[in-house]
């Protein structure tokens, strides 16, 4: 069975992704398993810029088919921030809680009506020898006021869903792989890998 590489030291993610991706026929390795050490700045005003460089540079480096995202929550009443920031928003050493409260103390005084965020997700399929796929996925929300639930990471705790009544972070993996940002960008993914698998075999 031909290797894939999930391009992340997220272990959120990497379960995420082993569970929205189960059905194709790779063994799904990360970084660490393959003893690859490489820092990726994703310094890029986008994310499919930073997406397409981290999934290179680790195809490059590992010279297996390579998958890597980047995403973000991007809030209306921030003008779109954090965006691309979203995972150094309160500093390059901070935590999940850290990134939520940072968030939520820059909302303080924006009232209900005015918490619109969204979550967006970009996917980047690099082959060995150059070749990237993008795939994309967005998931439409407010910022809660608080942080409520326990499943999840990133903002996922104050990421409400106001068709479900519940946070990201209140729902089981199945239900919110069917919605999120990453499970949609993951089911254009899912097609672009059943392609290269068959390119695989033959």
């Amino acid at each position: 069975m031909s290797k894939l590489l999930l391009a992340t030291t997220n272990r959120g993610k990497v379960r995420e992704y082993r569970h929205l991706l189960g059905g194709l026929p790779f063994e799904f390795v990360t970084p660490d398993e393959m003893g690859i050490e490489i820092a990726v700045e994703e310094n890029y005003p986008s994310y499919e810029e930073n997406a397409r460089v981290k999934a290179t540079v680790y195809a490059g480096a590992s010279h297996i088919i390579t998958l890597a995202d980047d995403s973000g929550v991007e809030v209306d009443a921030l003008d779109g921030e954090p965006g691309v920031r979203s995972a150094r928003a309160a500093g390059e050493e901070a935590s999940d809680r850290d990134r939520v409260e940072c968030l939520l103390s820059r909302l303080k005084n924006i009232p209900w009506e005015k918490r619109a965020a969204r979550f967006k997700c970009v996917i980047a399929i690099a082959i060995p020898e150059g070749r990237v796929d993008l795939c994309q996925g967005e998931c439409q929300g407010l910022i809660a006021f608080e942080p409520r639930g326990e499943s999840g990471f990133g903002y996922d705790p104050v990421f409400y869903l106001p068709e479900l009544g519940k946070t990201m972070a209140e729902l089981s993996l199945d239900i919110k792989n069917q919605i999120s940002h990453r499970g949609k960008a993951a089911r254009e993914a899912y097609k672009v890998l059943e392609r290269l698998a068959e390119k695989v075999k033959s």
